[in-house]
């Protein structure tokens, strides 16, 4: 059984929140917890919440044991791109694109033994 949280239209670069991402991929959530609280990203206080929405629907939705709990699967993918346009020089303008993330975090629950 596995119970997942997704956060969608996330404004942080994808590139940077695989960073964190991939500091917390297979650990045991109380791990990655402790790994994203001393972690000085940006995107670390955006996963922390997340990871916890995970945890909480596993305990919620599917009675799961919360000390039993690993991250399974952690991925970043790209969101839709917001333009923006900066002046330059001699009245030129260049596109600036504002980029956003869909996080999705699935934690397991680890079999005893």
């Amino acid at each position: 059984m596995q119970a997942k949280a997704v956060a969608r239209t996330v404004r942080i670069a994808p590139r940077k929140a695989r960073l964190v991402i991939d500091l917390i991929r297979g650990k045991q959530v109380g791990e990655a917890v402790a790994i994203l609280r001393h972690t000085p990203k940006a995107a670390s206080p955006i996963v922390e919440k997340l990871l916890n929405s995970a945890i909480a629907n596993a305990e919620h939705n599917y009675e799961m044991d919360v000390n039993n709990l690993v991250v399974t699967e952690a991925y970043v993918n790209e969101g839709p791109t917001l333009k923006r346009f900066r002046p330059r020089a001699m009245g030129r303008a260049s596109q600036i694109n504002k980029r956003t993330s869909h996080i999705t975090i699935v934690v397991t629950e680890k079999k005893e033994g």
